[in-house]
C-alpha cells in the first residue's frame, strides 16, 4: 500500500518571476490525463455502496436498497459488479500505462500479486472483527473476491491482446453457463439453481466447508467459490471498455461506442436471461452482461457530462469518495463492525444496547417512521464519511494499493 501526496506545483508565470528565465531545453512529455468520469463513477458506487449496506435497522429498508432474494435484480444488485466493472476500466488504463513506460511483464505481474495479496488481506481482517475466531472464519467476502478477480484479469490481460481477452470472457461465460447447468450435483441432479442444491454451493461446502462461509444463512455463500467465475467476467467486461476509452479515438466516438457498447450488452443479458435467470448469488452469467451493459452506459453518460462538456461542479463529493474507494469502503466497514460491538446499559431502563441501536432509536426512530428512519440513519453515515474523506481530499492525500 503507497501513500501517495499530490502537491500542486506553482504557476510557471510565477516560477520565472522567481528564478528568471528559464534555460530552453525539449518539452517533457506529457503524462496521459487521468479519467476524471471514472473516479466520479467510482465514487458514485462506492457512496452507493455504503448507502445499501448501512441502514439503521434491516427490518425496515426500502426495497430498491435491498438485493433480490434470489433470482431478478434491485437497484442494490447493481452496486459490486459495477465496482468490478470499473476495477476493470483501470486495469486496462493502469497496466496499459505502465507497459507503455518500459515496465517488464515480470514486475507488472509482481504489482498485480501484491495488490491482490492486499486487498484479500484487508477483506479477511474485516471478517470476524473484533473477535477472530480462526477455526469459523468466513473466507470469501467483498475484499476477498475483489482480489482474486482482480488478480486474474491481470494475468489475462498480461498474457493476451483485446482479442485474447474478448475470446476469454466468451468462453468463460458460456463455461461458467454449462458447469451450472449441465453438470450434476450429487444427491440432486443437473441444472437445479436453488440457494442449498446448485454446483457453487456444492463445491464452497466441499472445499471451505460449514464454518467458513456466510454465516447468516450457513447454507450457500454470495462470494462463493465457482460464482468467482462470473466476477472475473465483470471485469473483463470492464477491461474491454478501458481499452476503448485508451484508444485514440476522438471523445465522441469513445462516447458513442460506450453507448451502443452499453445498450447491446444490457440486451444480450436480458435475452439470456430468458435460459439463464440473473443472479446475483451466483453471479449468472446473464446477470454479468446485464450489469456490464447498464454500467457501461452510465459510464458513457459520466464521461459525456464530464470529460466531453465539461460539466464538473457536481463532481466534487463523488471524487472524494473515488480518489480514495478501497480506503472508504474498509474504514467505514470496520466502522460499522465497531458501532454493533460497543454496547452499553441504557438508562433509565437498564437495557443493554448496542451503540448503533441507541443512535438509531435517538436521533432518528423516536420521530421519523421505521422506513425513513433507517434511511436517513444511512444517508448520514454517507454523509459523514464525506466529511472524513474530504479531509485527505483537500490535503491530496490518496491511499492507492
Amino acid at each position: 500500500m503507497a501513500i501517495r501526496v499530490t502537491v500542486p506545483e506553482p504557476p510557471a508565470q510565477v516560477v520565472a518571476e522567481r528564478v528568471g528565465p528559464l534555460p530552453s531545453r525539449p518539452p517533457d512529455p506529457v503524462p496521459s490525463p487521468r479519467l476524471q468520469s471514472l473516479d466520479v463513477f467510482r465514487g458514485l458506487t462506492i457512496a452507493a455502496m455504503l448507502l445499501v449496506n448501512n441502514p439503521g435497522t434491516w427490518s425496515h429498508v426500502y426495497p430498491p436498497l435491498e438485493h433480490a432474494a434470489w433470482n431478478g435484480w434491485t437497484p442494490t444488485d447493481l452496486v459490486f459488479p459495477f465496482f468490478l466493472f470499473i476495477v476493470g476500466v483501470a486495469t486496462a488504463l493502469s497496466l496499459g500505462r505502465l507497459a507503455d513506460a518500459g515496465e517488464s511483464r515480470t514486475m507488472l505481474f509482481r504489482k498485480a500479486l501484491v495488490r491482490a495479496g492486499i486487498i484479500f488481506a484487508l477483506g479477511l481482517a474485516l471478517q470476524g472483527f473484533p473477535h477472530y475466531d480462526l477455526p469459523h472464519l468466513r473466507i470469501p467476502g467483498v475484499l476477498q473476491r475483489i482480489a482474486i478477480a482482480y488478480l486474474i484479469t491481470a494475468v489475462v490481460v498480461l498474457l493476451t491482446g483485446v482479442r485474447g481477452q474478448a475470446l476469454t470472457l466468451v468462453c468463460l461465460l458460456i463455461g461458467y453457463w454449462t458447469l451450472l447447468t449441465l453438470v450434476p450435483v450429487p444427491g440432486v441432479g443437473r441444472g437445479v439453481l436453488e440457494p442449498e442444491k446448485n454446483l457453487s454451493n456444492w463445491l464452497d461446502f466441499r472445499l471451505l466447508g460449514v464454518n467458513h462461509v456466510w454465516q447468516e444463512t450457513r447454507t450457500w455463500d454470495p462470494e462463493g467459490l465457482l460464482s468467482t467465475l462470473g466476477a472475473v467476467g465483470s471485469v473483463i467486461c470492464g477491461v474491454l471498455v478501458g481499452h476503448w476509452v485508451r484508444s485514440g479515438r476522438g471523445v465522441g466516438a469513445k462516447a458513442f461506442g460506450l453507448f451502443y457498447a452499453g445498450a447491446t450488452t444490457l440486451a444480450a443479458g436480458w435475452i439470456w436471461s430468458r435460459v439463464f435467470p440473473i443472479n446475483k448469488s451466483l453471479w449468472t452469467s446473464s446477470y454479468v452482461l446485464l450489469s456490464a451493459g447498464i454500467a457501461c452506459l452510465l459510464l458513457a453518460a459520466i464521461f459525456w457530462l464530464v470529460d466531453i462538456k465539461g460539466l464538473r461542479g457536481w463532481t466534487t463529493p463523488f471524487l472524494v469518495f473515488g480518489t480514495n474507494a478501497i480506503t472508504a469502503y474498509w474504514l467505514s466497514t470496520l466502522c460499522g463492525i465497531v458501532l454493533d460491538w460497543i454496547t452499553f446499559t441504557r438508562a433509565p431502563d437498564g437495557q443493554e444496547v448496542v451503540l448503533k441501536t441507541y443512535l438509531y432509536d435517538t436521533l432518528y426512530a423516536s420521530w421519523l417512521s421505521p422506513s425513513n428512519a433507517s434511511l436517513a440513519y444511512a444517508v448520514t453515515y454517507v454523509v459523514v464519511w464525506l466529511g472524513l474523506l474530504s479531509v485527505l481530499y483537500r490535503r491530496r492525500i490518496f491511499i492507492r494499493i
